[in-house]
């Protein structure tokens, strides 16, 4: 495969689920791509839809309940034609995952170095069988140097002790320990892309930042691809390359990072932006009014238009379609469509009109 081609294309993505309410249409058509050596955030409020696209890029829905449709490409093979053995091993191998609770994401009944160990022989093997997973776990070679590789791992990941820390189970760690067992866990087999979840999320403000301080320097050391989820911009600004701004299952925005923050055009994306508190005190009150849609019954239209201070009828009878601005930039608002009257909204008069006290959210539901 060329390497001017995404190692990661992801084209009409939709996700849905068939429950009590009704259909809810979690993901709505979407398009991202991450390049070999690109970090990638997907970024916006908690409910927008962000962990359920990587769960289906990867293959974490089970279908039924899970409706979903589009295409993903890895490295030019579509995963969703893939069968499951071959996928389980795929994501075993070249592809990892850094989940959002590291607690949940460990058995609590084998120690850590059991499980980094088995991750260590077995991951990229897809269904060994339990006959070929004994043989393989009572090789006493092969243990050695899996566990090894563990102790090296553990070590790059500055892990306290980690000779100790390999024959101990998961709530005998603190929560920054166990974080850092799950990346290790995740670089054993030297993936090609990374898919971070909220890394460090259920951390204190100390441990998170040395979380973040140590993703920083492996993605410098390894040069790898990352598609990372985020709620936190400050996370995205300091680690992504390019940013995706996801709203009500859509994306609304798409931009380097540097132009997400400098310049940001779409208003969901400056709402966001003008709710990050500065250090001077000063901050938008009360941030973004109203809430995430409810995907049972989204917004006609563009899905921010009830809480958009812009919002007028031609946002609410269509869904606007991307414009680009060059240098890998997107947004989709009516108010960059050809012929629209009025400039991209300022920061500052989003800012100002967001604060507005007693704005009506506009109408428009089904």
């Amino acid at each position: 495969m060329s390497d001017d081609a995404p190692l990661l294309s992801v084209q009409d993505l939709s996700v849905g689920f068939e429950g009590f309410d009704g259909y809810a249409a979690v993901v709505d058509g979407v398009d991202l791509t991450v390049e070999h050596g690109e970090v990638v955030t997907i970024a916006g409020e908690t409910g927008c839809g962000k962990s359920v696209t990587t769960k289906a890029i990867t293959g974490l829905l089970d279908e039924p309940p899970a409706r979903v449709s589009g295409t993903v490409e890895f490295d030019g093979q579509d995963l969703r034609d893939l069968p499951d053995d071959e996928r389980r091993a795929l994501n075993g191998d070249r592809i990892s995952v850094i989940f959002q609770n590291p607690l949940s994401s460990l058995n609590p009944v084998f120690t850590i170095g059991e499980q980094l160990t088995d991750t260590a022989q077995f991951g990229g093997h897809g269904d060994t069988g339990i006959v070929g997973y004994l043989r393989r776990r009572l090789s006493s070679g092969d243990r050695s140097a899996a566990r090894e590789r563990v102790l090296e791992l553990l070590k790059e990941v500055r892990m306290p002790d980690p000779e100790s820390v390999m024959d101990s189970y998961p709530s005998e760690l603190s929560g920054g320990m166990r974080q850092r067992a799950i990346i290790a866990q995740a670089l054993l087999n030297e993936p090609d892309l990374l898919i971070a979840d909220e890394p460090g999320s259920a951390l204190d403000v100390t441990v998170h930042d040395e979380i973040l301080s140590l993703l920083e320097d492996l993605i410098e050391e390894r040069d790898m691809s990352i598609l990372m989820i985020t709620h936190n911009l400050g996370v995205a600004r300091q680690l992504s390359d390019r940013v995706y701004i996801m709203y009500g299952g859509r994306i609304a925005e798409t931009a380097p990072t540097a132009a997400i923050f400098d310049t940001p055009r779409h208003p969901y994306t400056q709402g966001l932006i003008a709710s990050i508190p500065r250090l001077s005190g000063e901050s938008m009150a009360g941030g973004i009014g109203g809430s995430v849609p409810e995907y049972t019954a989204p917004p006609l239209g563009c899905r921010f238009h009830p809480r958009c201070p812009y919002a007028d009828d031609s946002c609410r009878s269509s869904e606007p379609p991307a414009v680009s601005f060059g240098d890998a930039a997107r947004s989709a608002c009516v108010r960059h469509a050809e012929g629209d009257a009025g400039p991209v909204p300022t920061l500052e008069e989003t800012k100002r009109r967001l604060s507005e006290p007693e704005r009506t959210p506009a109408e428009g539901h089904r």
